[in-house]
């Protein structure tokens, strides 16, 4: 399963600016290249495309660690907003979504305890993706409200901000039906595979360079056996990897759930294991602040928590199945 051209060319632009710009702000990353707005109807502003052109995008601030809100605004959040189906709050929203000036998160079912009173919210999300415009599936709707107070946490991996959201009768705009939660719990999960993808990728890359130029016994680490088989593995599960998350970016409205559950569940794995492998074949030097390993490890470790452990993503399989 390839990419087209267009999609190649989205790469390669995306990583040339993370190599060369890696410090830029979310601002002119996403409107220097236009990403932020790639699933973003062309008459608010955005490109029009889909989530294939997102998996590309999320698949290369994987390679990096990248602390970009890119899976809340650019995946959840616009998605969001097209299902809920409202024109006046897709052109209240996606606009500002789309250049680049407004970042966005949202507060699914279940990471969340709200309840909605009239045009009053009140409740609190422990532990949420944070953003500018926050946005909540509540009671069967998708609200907009402005908490009454944030809490930043300390996270093991500083690269991806998590916030507590307190909401005190905080009024609310309506943004429209919130039937879609379950579809946009989908979308999240493959875009977060793919940016597991796209680290497990980089994991590989700088195991294998490593262990050409490391020397032991007169002779680089990559002769030996036992290196040669973990490099080989690591290739497998990297490709398999890939497949899963492509195959449900592309997935139908039928497809979505189960294709979702497998790319969450495979991806999720494959990332927490080249991460590891990429540590032992680096030895003391991967746990070093100076080098990325270490912070590949604590982003695997906490995607496979974002939206569920790999077990109940299997879980939802099973269920599928009706086993």
């Amino acid at each position: 399963m390839s990419l087209t051209d267009d999609q190649l060319d989205l790469r390669d632009a995306v990583r040339s600016f993370l190599a060369e710009r890696p410090d830029a702000p979310w601002s002119r990353f996403a409107a220097e290249l236009g990403v932020a707005g790639l699933a973003v109807p062309e008459e608010y502003g955005g490109a029009g495309c889909g989530m294939p052109e997102a998996a590309v995008v999320c698949e290369e601030l994987g390679r990096v660690t990248a602390s970009h809100p890119y899976l809340q605004t650019a995946v959840l959040a616009v998605e969001a907003v097209k299902a809920a189906g409202d024109p006046d709050a897709m052109a209240r929203l996606l606009p500002g979504i789309a250049d680049g000036s407004v970042t966005a998160t949202v507060l699914l079912p279940g990471d969340a305890d709200l309840s909605l009173s009239g045009d009053r919210l009140t409740g609190v999300a422990r532990h949420a993706l944070d953003g500018d415009v926050v946005l909540a599936f509540v009671d069967g709707e998708l609200v907009e409200a402005v908490p009454s107070s944030r809490t930043p946490h300390t996270t093991l991996d500083q690269t991806r901000p998590l916030t507590s959201f307190t909401f005190a009768d905080a009024p609310v705009l309506r943004v429209g039906d919130g039937a879609a939660h379950g579809r946009i719990r989908d979308l999240g999960v493959v875009g977060l595979a793919s940016e597991q993808v796209g680290g497990a990728a980089r994991c590989l890359e700088t195991a294998v360079a490593y262990a050409k130029e490391r020397h032991q016994f007169g002779r680089p680490i990559g002769s030996f056996q036992a290196v040669k088989h973990k490099a080989a593995d690591l290739l497998l599960l990297v490709e398999s990897a890939r497949s899963a998350a492509m195959a449900a970016a592309r997935a139908s409205e039928d497809e979505l759930a189960v294709l979702a559950a497998i790319a969450g569940s495979y991806c999720s794995e494959a990332y927490l294991a080249a991460a590891g492998e990429n540590i032992q074949i680096h030895g003391g030097l991967g746990v070093t602040w100076e080098h990325s390993a270490h912070r590949h490890l604590k982003r695997a470790a906490s995607d496979a928590e974002l939206f569920g452990p790999p077990q109940a993503h299997r879980a939802r399989l099973a269920s599928a199945a009706g086993l």
